[in-house]
């Protein structure tokens, strides 16, 4: 009779748990994907106190970017760069509009983030990691690691002209 009972709550004991991977197997497939591109950081001159990253970001359900962190600085903001009647602005942002299926540039000319209070010097070929938190339509938050190689601006600048862009 113990066997047949033990037997009987082990089995209890497994759809249990079946049920359980199950249900987080749906939950977590049902989460937002973020895929992060071409991420790196601007290297910096000795005591230099600011630097920016910049990337591309494509987010498969409308989400937006609601803030980066680093270990690289003590303060890291997302910013937005414009020109109004010739004035060029740039300051702090909420958050970035990520819309579905469309890649949103973070890029020297317009949003880009701006890690400042530099721990340290940012060289060539340094990874500085990066955490950004993004949140979709529905309030659901995802966090995206991203190792970001340090590259100076002119190695960054794409300089051919086969892409149809004017200079």
């Amino acid at each position: 009779m113990t066997t047949l009972f033990s037997t009987a709550v082990i089995r209890l004991a497994l759809r249990r748990i079946l049920a359980a991977s199950l249900l987080a197997g749906v939950s977590l497939s049902a989460v937002a994907q973020t895929k992060v591109d071409d991420a790196w950081v601007r290297t910096t001159v000795p005591g230099q106190p600011s630097s920016g990253a910049f990337m591309r970001i494509t987010a498969d359900s409308d989400s937006k970017l609601l803030s980066v962190a680093s270990p690289a600085a003590n303060n890291v903001q997302i910013h937005e760069m414009s020109m109004t009647n010739d004035v060029m602005r740039m300051g702090p942002v909420d958050s970035v509009p990520l819309p579905a299926g469309k890649t949103v540039s973070l890029d020297p000319d317009g949003y880009h983030v701006m890690l400042m209070g530099l721990v340290e010097q940012i060289k060539e070929g340094d990874q500085v990691p990066l955490t950004l938190t993004i949140e979709d339509d529905k309030g659901v938050r995802e966090t995206v690691q991203v190792s970001a190689p340090a590259r100076t601006m002119m190695d960054s600048m794409d300089m051919s002209h086969d892409q149809g862009a004017s200079h």
